[in-house]
Order: structure tokens, then sequence, then C-alpha cells
């Protein structure tokens, strides 16, 4: 049967068995920070002080809500409905449904209540709010929710829990883009994966969850586990996270904290591969050692830390240690251990004890006990007095 709740455009199927008395509500007002989250919560208060008639309370309703093109928004199961004077607006307690896309059945709903509103174009849910999936099986969890089947967008507010296979993610509040399969999380973000054991923690975050994808424009922090122990720490303005190929791209001002062996890497973009534990990139990059205090820079460069092997090229320099030495070169094989290494191209290496300075096209050899070996066309050897 239809309803005068919605427009003459679109209907409402009812199953109703009709009951004497009202029905006890508490809207809740959200605390949001947004324009759209003050509108939203002016719009719960406004609510809660409607007019209801107890002549028009049921149990046991089935609501429907359809597109123009006939094909269901959502489908809601309700214990009881009691409806506003003008018909216009509808509380629902125990909800349980589905929310439809393209006429197919894409997320699964419940709530411990909530209301209709604008001749169902838009949907609250409030109180232990539980949102599956039905396409990969992402769990949402809240304590307010709205549907906007038109916009393809749920809203979520006051504490967001997003999980799916490994990863687990919370926020003050969050979106989700049901076409895009994306959940925007917003406010003390808190992403957390399990093997590799890890957590990023920023202001802002979007989670791509078919693509399997983080992606963060603001600072964040990043700490990987191994059981309960931080072993490496991250940090950058931004960057984007690859779960399934468990590959950190750190953007803007990034830092990476190595426990083993004991480095700092820094640069502009800093791509991480935390399983294979490999680090890149074609940007300037500074490695320290703090074990042997020596610092190597190049225009780009990618680090084994399995193998603890480093390669440099463009603009190479390198220096520290206990004899502070330094060497120059276009393209550097460095060993972190060993501190053995091989350099290309207009290689300069000098020494403080004792003084001296070579040059050359090529070099090789270890700064921990001073044994390098210039050689390749004209090499330049000079003892500094």
């Amino acid at each position: 049967m239809s309803s005068s709740l919605f427009s003459s455009r679109q209907w409402v199927k009812f199953s109703l068995v009709l009951l004497m008395g009202g029905l006890p509500f508490v809207a809740i007002a959200c605390g949001g920070q947004s324009q759209t989250e003050k509108q939203l919560a002016k719009e719960a208060k406004s609510f809660e002080k409607e007019s209801f008639d107890t002549d028009l309370t049921f149990a046991f309703v089935t609501l429907e809500e359809f597109d123009q093109k006939g094909q269901l928004w959502w489908k809601v199961k309700a214990k009881e409905a009691t409806y506003s004077k003008d018909k216009k607006k509808a509380r629902i307690t125990d909800p349980k449904g589905e929310f439809f896309q393209d006429g197919k059945a894409i997320l699964r709903i419940s709530a411990q209540n909530g209301e209709v509103q604008q001749d169902g174009q838009r949907i609250f849910l409030r109180g232990n709010i539980l949102a599956t999936d039905l396409r990969d099986g992402l769990v949402i969890k809240g304590n307010e929710l709205e549907w906007r089947p038109k916009e393809d967008l749920i809203l979520v507010r006051n504490n967001v829990t997003g999980t799916r296979q490994k990863m687990a993610a919370t926020a003050k509040n969050g979106k989700y883009l049901t076409r895009a399969r994306r959940l925007d999380l917003e406010g003390n973000v808190v992403a957390i994966s399990k093997e590799p054991s890890f957590q990023v923690t920023t202001d802002r975050l979007a989670w791509l969850v078919e693509k399997q994808q983080l992606s963060g424009d603001r600072a964040l922090q990043m700490q990987r586990y191994e059981g309960k122990t931080v072993t490496d720490q991250a940090s950058a303005d931004g960057g984007e996270m690859d779960i399934k190929s468990e590959t950190l791209t750190l953007k803007q001002s990034a830092r990476l904290n190595i426990a083993d062996p004991p480095m700092l890497v820094s640069g502009n973009q800093i791509l991480w591969k935390i399983k294979d534990r490999k680090i890149f990139s074609d940007q300037p990059i500074t490695f320290f050692g703090s074990k042997d205090n020596i610092t190597l820079v190049g225009n780009k460069g990618d680090l084994d830390l399995k193998t603890r092997d480093l390669n440099l090229s463009g603009n190479v320099n390198g220096g520290g240690g206990v004899r502070q030495a330094s060497l120059k070169s276009d393209r550097l094989k460095w060993n972190m251990d060993s501190q053995a290494f091989e350099a290309d191209g207009n290689v300069i290496y000098r020494q403080a004890k004792p003084p001296l300075s070579l040059s050359g096209p090529k070099a090789k050899g270890t700064l921990k006990d001073q044994q390098v070996v210039v050689s390749g066309g004209r090499v330049v050897t000079q003892f500094v007095p």
C-alpha cells in the first residue's frame, strides 16, 4: 500500500500491526565539526522536537523505498514505527535490513533505533550500528549512520570502526562511498594491520577497500612491530600503503627509523617494502648509520636491509666514522656492516688520519681500516702535510 509519508513518485510498502499508545525515543545529536555535521545535528534536534501521533504507532513494520526506476534503495524491518502527524517522518526501533545499489543488496545493517526523513531519500540509524558490505566483507561500526542512496553515500559519526581481513581502522567520523568502495576516516585515525604488524596514526585517511590501499594527505606516523616490540618507525606529511604488497610510500619530509641495522633514512619520498625489508627512492635521499656515525647521500638509492647492501647514484657524498673519511662519486655500492664499498665515476676520497686525498675514475676498499684502491685512467694521490 502507498503512504503519505513519501512523495507521489515514490512509495513505501508496510507490513503493519496497529498499536495503541506512543513509542518512547531519544534522538542523539551529532557532535562533529564540519558544516555538514552541524547541519545534521540541527536536523536531529529538530526531529526530536517533532510532534508525533501516538495513534500512528505500528509493530513489526517493513519499510521499502524505491528509486524512480522502481529499484530498491533500502529495505528495513523494525519492531515498531511511530509516524509524525504530517506523515512525513517516522521513528523506528530495532531496525534490521539491507541497503541497495542498482537494485542489488550491498550492505546488511542493524541498529537500536532510527528514523526516516525527507521522502525516504535519507534514513538515519542510531546506537550500536553494524553495517556489513556483502561484496567484500567490510564491517563498519559506529553510533550514528546516515544512508543517502541518491549519492551512494553512508555517513558514520561518533566513533567509527572499519574492519576487513587483517586491517582495522578507527576514527571519530567517517563516510563510505558505496560505489567507489572507499572509506574516508577523519579525526584521531588509527589503522592497524596484522602480518605484517604495523600501526598508522593520522588525522585523515582514505581506505580504498577493493584495491586494498590506504592513502593519507596529512602528517602521519607509522610503527612496525614484532610481537609487542616496536622495530621500525616512520613519519611523513602524507603517504600511501598497499596492503596486499605490504608496501609503504612516504611523501614529503619522510623519515624512516630502522632498528636493525640502526639507521635513519630521510628524503622527499621513500618507498618501503616492509615484508621484503627493502627501501627505494628515485629522489634525493640520505642514509645515516648511527652505529658507525656515517652519512651517505645521493640523488636516488636503494637499500636491502637483509643483505645490508646500499646503492646510490647521482652526486653521491659520504663521510664520517672514527677517522672522518669522506667519499664523492657518481655511483656507490656500500655494505652497512663491513663498510666495504665500490665507487664509480669522478671518485674523490679523503681521510684525516693520516691526511690523504685520492681521486680517479674508480675506487674500492673499506673505510673501517682505510684500505682504499683508486684505479682506471688518471689517478691522483695527494698527501696533505
